[in-house]
């Protein structure tokens, strides 16, 4: 007779898991993985430190109360800083997200990739 159902399932679970074992010890996944974490860290935390200064320095400090340019301060000129900020950590990111994506289609080669 056949293979049960459960047999079949099987099969698929461990060809799927010999798969992923594959992807995850390729020295392309690796490298994709050191990039990804050396572009997404930093710009993170400067993200964050970024953000969070304007509220600090408005709660406790007046440093940002002086005039800038005639009656807009720099609270002003630095919240308008976070939109531009904010754009071009996204522009940036979708430019290096086509390096990250080559890299995949690399590992898909390597791997006999699938989806």
């Amino acid at each position: 007779m056949g293979k049960s159902a459960s047999a079949h399932k099987g099969d698929g679970q461990q060809k799927t898991s010999n798969y992923y074992e594959a992807v995850i010890q390729s020295e392309t996944f690796k490298e994709l993985l050191r990039k990804k974490r050396a572009f997404i860290l930093p710009s993170s935390i400067f993200f964050f430190v970024f953000y969070f200064t304007l509220p600090i320095l408005t709660s406790y400090f007046t440093v940002l109360n002086q005039p800038a340019f005639g009656a807009i301060t720099w609270a002003w000129v630095f919240a308008f800083a976070q939109f531009i900020m904010t754009w071009g950590l996204c522009i940036l990111y979708t430019k290096r997200a086509e390096q990250f994506d080559q890299l995949v289609e690399k590992i898909k080669q390597e791997t006999g990739g699938r989806g």
